[in-house]
């Protein structure tokens, strides 16, 4: 599933497009307490180095950095801790299968608000070598060498 236009993206994974070839995505809610509903609110999340796996039937998160809110006291839980994602029981079993015959990762993508609901949108990946990571950098480089030389062609005249 797509992000929509009118869903507010609280962050993004970057990285994750640079070190994996993304195949399919998929929406999946996530299990929140209310103070890190309101730390996501103020944008105080890291997606770096997290991932997802299946675990007894069940999707997991694990290292989402949500900051601690700062008015949280004793209501504010571990910023590490491992989060608990919604999705069908169809997709889960889709996802478990994939990950542990063809070698897939499940990598979070990004975060977003849809209406009042945070989604995350998680990735089926497979790693990339580094001779690929080269030859997708010299893809982009040679898009934006194009683009600029039409550019400037296009104010020439």
């Amino acid at each position: 599933m797509a992000i929509e236009k009118n869903d507010r993206v609280i962050a993004r994974h970057k990285q994750a497009y640079h070190n994996y070839f993304v195949h399919e995505t998929y929406e999946a809610g996530i299990e929140l307490f209310g103070t890190e509903i309101k730390s996501l609110r103020l944008g105080q999340v890291n997606l770096k180095d997290s991932y997802c796996y299946v675990e007894n039937g069940e999707i997991f998160t694990r290292g989402v950095h949500i900051s601690p809110y700062e008015k949280g006291n004793i209501f504010n839980r571990d910023p590490m801790r491992v989060r608990k994602l919604l999705m069908h029981k169809k997709e889960i079993i889709k996802l478990k299968s994939l990950t542990q015959a063809e070698g897939f990762t499940l990598v979070p993508l990004s975060l977003y608000f849809s209406g009042k609901n945070v989604k995350m949108q998680v990735g089926l990946c497979k790693g990339k070598k580094l001779y690929d990571k080269r030859e997708t950098e010299a893809k982009k480089q040679a898009d934006r060498d194009i683009e600029r030389s039409a550019r400037s062609d296009k104010l020439r005249f």
